[in-house]
């Protein structure tokens, strides 16, 4: 996602470091006399968002308190949190992908956790993403990896059981699936999704960043061999050549076999368990990622909740995020939005033995950890448009890898000058 608003707007991520040294007055201002009293305030995304209010009645009902929740919508939250920072109106308790945890600890609007109980447990790849200088400023909440779900039935035709662990074998099944289904493709990766590519350059060691993650590093053996193979996928023609506006019904798309392996996240077996009569359960499975020499880390999209350093009601407002990420808390939201829990002790519970989930609970524990840094939005979206440009003939993979580097450099200016002054280690 852009994290910065459009013009006009007046409002972007520089405007809101700017303001560090005058917001600290902002935390006391915007709250009534009767806050004690008043409903906590809550701020989520996606499903977490919808879904948060289901689990609320449990803590009204052990500690008399209230939340109202409110569910933004993913494309406007980050933008929406930076105002409301600004104005000293954020929620007691709010939501952030872990890639922006480190952004809004860096500006002044989270607080630390003190109690250390509340990271104790989580698996380590998830808490590493939500530490700032050594301090954890989240409490992650849900993970949600990628694995690949195939058909059973197009991979029994071409001779497979099961997709194969490396990349190499992977790209021959392919060919054997491709030969049987001229007219089809193979896998369901859009362009304009990041993940699958993050992913292989994690899995083949890129660094992506250099200079204590100042630079880009996107020219390195490692990197090139990521961007070479996730490109040929589609020009090879296994992969389709649209956008996700292009394909309005994925999940149409692998019942009816135009695409037959399909890397996505936990969600995705809700969307098949909704739609049953379309693809039955009997027609698909799910198998870990691979890799270039077999299964290895990889990226996964997670929340955490974090208290804002603008709440009167801190002791409250931990209070609700010990009970939305227990091990109770967290199997609920799994029943109901597929997301994987954080915590590793609630990996025994017998809801999360299906086989279909045994592929995303060993992904959960080899998480790749990516850059911390609050450019990383930014950098996926440079980094897979440098992607569609080779993929559609605009540019030599040299060029591109080039190109990338400069844009990423220059996103990350404002870091090297920090770095530079001492002002970030």
């Amino acid at each position: 996602m852009v994290a910065v608003m459009g013009e006009g707007t007046g409002w972007t991520r520089r405007a809101a470091l700017g303001l560090i040294p005058a917001l600290g007055l902002a935390g006391c201002a915007g709250r009534s006399d009767d806050a004690g009293t008043a409903p906590l305030s809550m701020w989520a995304m996606s499903w977490e968002g919808d879904y948060s209010p289901f689990l609320m009645p449990r803590f009204t009902a052990r500690t008399g308190i209230d939340v109202d929740v409110q569910s933004l919508p993913t494309t406007a939250s980050h933008e929406k949190l930076l105002t409301a920072f600004a104005g000293g109106a954020m929620p007691d308790v709010l939501m952030l992908f872990n890639t922006w945890v480190k952004e809004f600890a860096t500006i002044g609007a989270l607080a630390p956790v003190t109690a250390a109980p509340l990271v104790a447990d989580v698996f380590p790849a998830l808490r590493a993403s939500t530490r700032v200088g050594g301090h954890d400023y989240a409490v992650p909440w849900s993970v949600a990896p990628q694995v690949q779900f195939y058909r059973r039935d197009i991979l029994a035709e071409a001779g497979y059981d099961a997709p194969p662990q490396d990349w190499a074998g992977w790209r021959t099944m392919a060919r054997a699936i491709k030969r049987r289904r001229p007219d089809d493709y193979v896998f369901l990766m859009l362009l304009n999704w990041p993940t699958a590519l993050v992913t292989m350059l994690s899995q083949a060691g890129a660094a992506m960043l250099r200079d204590h993650d100042t630079r880009g590093d996107f020219q390195t053996p490692e990197a090139r061999e990521a961007f070479a193979y996730y490109v040929s996928l589609y020009t090879d023609g296994y992969a389709p050549m649209v956008l996700s506006t292009e394909m309005q019904d994925p999940v149409a798309a692998f019942a009816t076999g135009y695409c037959s392996v399909w890397p996505s996240s936990p969600p995705t077996l809700k969307d098949f368990a909704r739609r049953a009569d379309l693809i039955p359960a009997d027609k698909w499975s799910t198998a870990r990622l691979p890799g270039p020499n077999g299964y290895g880390a990889v990226s996964g999209l997670s929340a955490s909740l974090c208290v804002s350093t603008q709440t009167r009601r801190p002791r409250e407002a931990w209070a609700l995020v010990r009970h939305l990420t227990s091990v109770e808390s967290e199997l609920d939201y799994q029943r109901l939005i597929g997301n994987l829990p954080a915590r590793t002790d609630a990996w025994g519970a017998p809801q999360l033995a299906l086989p279909v989930l045994r592929p995303f609970a060993k992904q959960t524990r080899a998480l790749s950890v990516t850059p911390n840094v609050i450019e990383w939005e930014r950098i996926q979206i440079e980094i897979q448009s440098a992607a569609e440009r080779v993929i559609r003939g605009v540019q030599t993979l040299d060029a591109a890898l080039t190109a990338l580097d400069e844009r990423v450099d220059r996103l990350l200016a404002k870091r090297r000058a920090l770095l530079n002054r001492g002002v970030i280690a």
